[in-house]
């Protein structure tokens, strides 16, 4: 059974497989036209294509097709719908794009888009056409384009080896990977250099110098042979993904993972094209790494912008980034490698010192030696230079300062006045080591620089004042030369072992910093519980830590609305409410240095958890340029992560809120419905029973059997009026129209009339009524309290049986009157005695429960709380029953008034 369940697993199709066909089937389909070179006549197989689809009943339309004025291919166009391009004027010149929302609106079947590797003009929505048509796509409208092979990103550098030109207008391969249909258009070098020959590519002077350097011969085979080969890359991967889907065996990709080394060396894109291109050959994942040292902390501007430019280079391919901190770079690369099973490491070749090889101190002698099974590459050639050599790129200043190296020379100074002070009270064998603790000082408080400059300065001091003979630069003993040598040497390692650790303590007082304020903000978002204050304060963090204006918009209906806001009056216009509702729709940056609408001021990133789309936040400074370094930018995933999670927290309260809100709604209608349909018609029930006798044996009743059914019509009439007057009681009690009318009420006379109301219900009980003599007055609506009263005696009634006591006393207690009715029945469940103030809240249930909606404490409650008073039952101590009491303040009574006022 195991063997054959075995079988039925392979015979499955894989997961990924599945969801790659499902995601396929809902966007639109792509097929790219590729070329070895320009002139190759792929625009022309593209209008071909076209027409024969529109033959078939295909809706085609031009979005932009560039014909560089060729009759034979402008007629292919004359049988095609264009749809009009977009005129952008553009520093006094008038540039024409393809008008993506134009082609969104029509929705055509097909649309053609021409050169997909053009950058667009400014001010279009994305910067690159290729952009363009991933939104097509992803709209669900066909597209054929074309493309030649030189533009293909992870090429580019091969081109330029092959062609020594440099093309800058390149797509990523991605674009190529998701392409349902490549075709490549194919025709031999000599048939291409006659057609440039015939005028048919290029005017005859372009020609001409065309043929001199970019078409030579040489060069269009390469370039046709790497054509060839990424097709025949991107069929086989198709292939592979068709047999996966239909659970078709075979020899499936290898468990390869490629590695590649990247540092601040501009050629280290090369080196990741060269990854990509492996990773591509082996079927591999590919990880671009890089290890932040404390030398970080000497990298210009340009230097950190270099790295995240390669970072950004090996996203764009399909690469994964991966950041780690450490000073020992071949340990680090190593340790991940083994940690996440890399096969394979490529890095530059080194151009280190000879001296560090020597010393084994190489970073790829380090790796060589160390890998043991995992392979490592080293990639020779200029264009894919060693990304392993630190080039050393100090920080920029405007100027230098002069202060470091005043204190650094009058602390040497200093040192020397000690050791003259020294030498003339003891003898010291080596009074070099006074200067050492200066150079050491100085290394701690200044930094580098200023420290080799005080080792300079010392080793001259030194020999000047203490080394015969003395007061020149003349050194007559030749120990004593070499005692000069060694204690430079000694001077400069200190400076530089001492600056180095000044680095690595700057840089973890910073990452402690950082640290500390990142738990200080998550401990703040934890107890917040509105939107708004987290909004608030999640501005504020990111401006103050990022210095950063902030705005966080979500969505209203089909507009974007700003719910936050650092500085609080900032404001967004029409073109970033564009840019976020483009982000929020797409779930993708867009705006400033984005790949869609990069001329917005903002930059707009969404806000989402595993789960959903959450909102957006706005981020912009008034200097130009990018907005945040590499660092800065994991410091704000951090923080925009932090901030998703704990809206996510908040809507999820809310929800959980309005669940139980409903369900409570919902508990209160079934009541409500229950009660109507049960104990709304028994007394009903009796009514028309009682009613129907009269009129049918009228005649037939004596008068005492006609007055007993008429007392039941009234007794029937009476409780169906308190079942529906609790309701309507109830209903201005939530709704808030309590109409009060509060006078001076004496609780004697209160009782008396709740009773006399009453009669009817208590007539077979045994009331006892004790009420203190000279109890003060309370403050209160008659009518309401009477009703309170009523209730808690109808309750009694209800629940205490037949010939049983119930008593009624009240007494005062500081500054409180306390009313209390006790009965003699079963007493309350000890986990129903506060539930029972619930609405339709009963305390028992099925045929032993008396007649009633539930609603007569709770409209007891709500009466006696409007009053400042309160309402609590327990059970009677040592005996049978209940007891309710009822808590007011009492109200001064109208003689002790008239003697505070003489008083």
């Amino acid at each position: 059974m195991t063997g054959i369940k075995a079988d039925q697993d392979k015979k499955r199709p894989t997961p990924e497989a599945l969801l790659e066909k499902a995601a396929a089937e809902a966007r639109g389909k792509l097929k790219i036209f590729l070329g070895a070179a320009p002139g190759v006549g792929k625009t022309y197989e593209m209008l071909n294509a076209a027409a024969q689809r529109k033959r078939e009943g295909v809706d085609v339309v031009i979005g932009v097709v560039e014909t560089h004025g060729r009759a034979e291919t402008e007629a292919l166009t004359r049988g095609l719908d264009a749809v009009p391009r977009r005129v952008i004027d553009y520093k006094g010149r008038i540039l024409t794009e393809m008008d993506i929302d134009a082609v969104l609106k029509r929705r055509p079947g097909l649309v053609l888009v021409d050169e997909l590797a053009h950058t667009n003009a400014p001010g279009s929505r994305h910067p690159k056409r290729y952009q363009d048509v991933e939104e097509l796509i992803e709209a669900g409208i066909d597209v054929y384009t074309t493309l030649n092979i030189q533009h293909v990103e992870s090429l580019n550098d091969v081109v330029e080896q092959i062609t020594r030109i440099r093309v800058r207008e390149t797509v990523p391969d991605s674009i190529i990977d998701r392409a349902d249909e490549i075709e490549i258009i194919d025709i031999t070098p000599a048939d291409l250099i006659k057609r440039l020959h015939e005028g048919k590519v290029y005017v005859r002077d372009q020609a001409q110098r065309a043929l001199r350097h970019y078409f030579a011969p040489g060069n269009l085979t390469a370039l046709r042979e790497l054509a060839l080969r990424r097709t025949a890359q991107r069929v086989d991967e198709q292939m592979v993904n068709y047999m996966q889907a239909h659970a078709i065996a075979g020899p499936w990709a290898t468990s390869e993972r490629v590695l590649v080394c990247i540092d601040e060396d501009p050629r280290s894109a090369g080196l990741v094209r060269y990854a990509r291109r492996s990773a591509d050959r082996l079927k591999a994942n590919w990880i671009a790494f890089y290890v932040e040292t404390s030398r970080d902390m000497q990298l210009s501007p340009a230097g950190r912008e270099q790295i995240a430019e390669t970072m950004r280079l090996a996203e764009t391919l399909g690469g994964e980034v991966v950041r780690v901190h450490g000073d020992n770079i071949a340990r680090e690369v190593l340790a991940y490698a083994r940690e996440n099973n890399i096969t394979q490491i490529i890095l530059g070749r080194t151009t280190q010192p000879v001296w560090r090889a020597l010393w084994g101190k190489s970073v790829v002698h380090e790796l060589i030696r160390d890998a043991g099974a995992i392979g490592v590459h080293i990639v020779p050639g200029e264009s894919t230079g060693g990304p392993l050599k630190r080039v050393r790129i100090r920080e920029e200043r405007e100027a230098l300062d002069p202060l470091p190296y005043v204190f650094s020379t009058l602390t040497v100074a200093g040192a020397l006045a000690v050791a003259f002070g020294l030498e003339r009270v003891v003898t010291i064998p080596n009074i070099s080591l006074v200067f050492l603790a200066a150079i050491l000082y100085t290394a701690v408080n200044y930094g580098l620089w200023p420290s080799l400059y005080a080792s300079l300065i010392s080793t001259l001091a030194y020999n000047f004042f203490f080394l015969p003979p003395l007061y020149t630069f003349t050194i007559a003993d030749p120990a004593n030369v070499l005692a000069l040598i060694f204690f430079t040497i000694v001077a400069v390692l200190t400076s530089n072992l001492t600056a180095r650790t000044r680095r690595q303590v700057m840089l973890a007082r910073a990452q402690i910093k950082t640290t500390s304020e990142l738990n200080s903000f998550s401990r703040k978002l934890v107890g917040i519980g509105d939107l708004d204050d987290l909004l608030w304060a999640a501005a504020f963090q990111i401006a103050s830590m990022l210095k950063l204006r902030v705005v966080f918009m979500f969505p209203e209906g089909q507009h974007m609305s700003v719910a936050a806001a650092y500085p609080p009056d900032d404001v967004a216009g029409d073109a970033e409410l564009a840019a976020a509702r483009w982000a929020w729709d797409h779930e993708r940056p867009a705006g400033r240095g984005s790949d869609t609408l990069p001329g917005a001021e903002r930059l707009f990133l969404p806000i989402r958890t595993a789960s959903a789309m959450l909102g957006v936040v706005g981020l912009d400074r008034e200097e130009p340029g990018p907005l945040f370094t590499t660092d800065e930018r994991r410091l704000l995933d951090a923080l925009l992560d932090q901030i998703a999670v704990s809206i996510e927290r908040i809507r999820l309260s809310e929800d959980i809120d309005n669940a139980r809100i409903m369900s409570e709604t919902e508990r209160l209608r079934s009541a409500l419905l229950t009660s109507i349909s049960h104990d709304l018609r028994t007394p009903l029930a009796s009514i028309i029973g009682a009613i129907t006798s009269l009129r049918s044996y009228f005649d037939r009743y004596g008068r005492e059997e006609r007055e007993e059914l008429m007392a039941t019509i009234e007794d029937e009439a009476q409780r169906l009026n308190r079942f529906v007057g609790n309701l309507l009681d109830i209903t201005r009690l939530e709704s808030g129209a309590l109409d009060m009318r509060t006078s001076r009420i004496e609780i004697a006379e209160l009782v008396e009339t709740a009773l006399r109301r009453a009669g009817r219900m208590l007539a077979a009980h045994r009331v006892e009524v004790d009420i203190q003599a000279d109890l003060p007055p309370v403050e209160a609506d008659p009518v309401l309290l009477e009703q309170a009263l009523f209730n808690l005696l109808d309750n009694a009634s209800k629940y205490a049986p037949a010939g049983t006591r119930i008593g009624i006393s009240a007494e005062a207690a500081g500054r409180e009157v306390i009313i209390r009715i006790a009965d003699e029945g079963e007493g309350i469940p000890p986990e129903d005695i506060e539930a029972i103030f619930d609405k339709f809240r009963r305390a028992r249930s099925g045929d032993r429960r008396p007649a009633g909606t539930g609603l007569g404490l709770a409209v007891c409650r709500g009466f006696v709380e409007a009053f400042g008073g309160s309402v609590s039952a327990n059970n009677k101590l040592g005996g049978r029953g209940a007891i309710f009491t009822v808590r007011l303040p009492a109200a001064a009574r109208p003689d002790a008034m008239t003697a505070g006022t003489q008083a």
